[in-house]
């Protein structure tokens, strides 16, 4: 599956610092069965892509702390 993800509205946590170490998800796309994820310092660069489900349930790891914390 190849997905243009030139025109995708890209969001960062509301938890994100200005320290620069953040990732940006494009939410859009969930709907068509893939969560695209950058870098939000290299915005042209590569994207990784995952399902939603793999996708929530990192984000609800992240919340729960099963990655530890920084």
């Amino acid at each position: 599956m190849s997905i243009n993800f030139a025109e995708a509205r890209w969001v960062k946590s509301s938890y994100s610092q200005t320290g620069g170490n953040c990732i940006e998800w494009a939410p859009a796309f969930a709907a068509q069965g893939v969560v695209p994820v950058r870098d939000s310092k290299n915005p042209g660069g590569p994207a990784l892509t995952f399902a939603p489900e793999g996708f929530a349930a990192f984000v609800q790891g992240v919340k729960n702390g099963t990655f530890g914390t920084i």
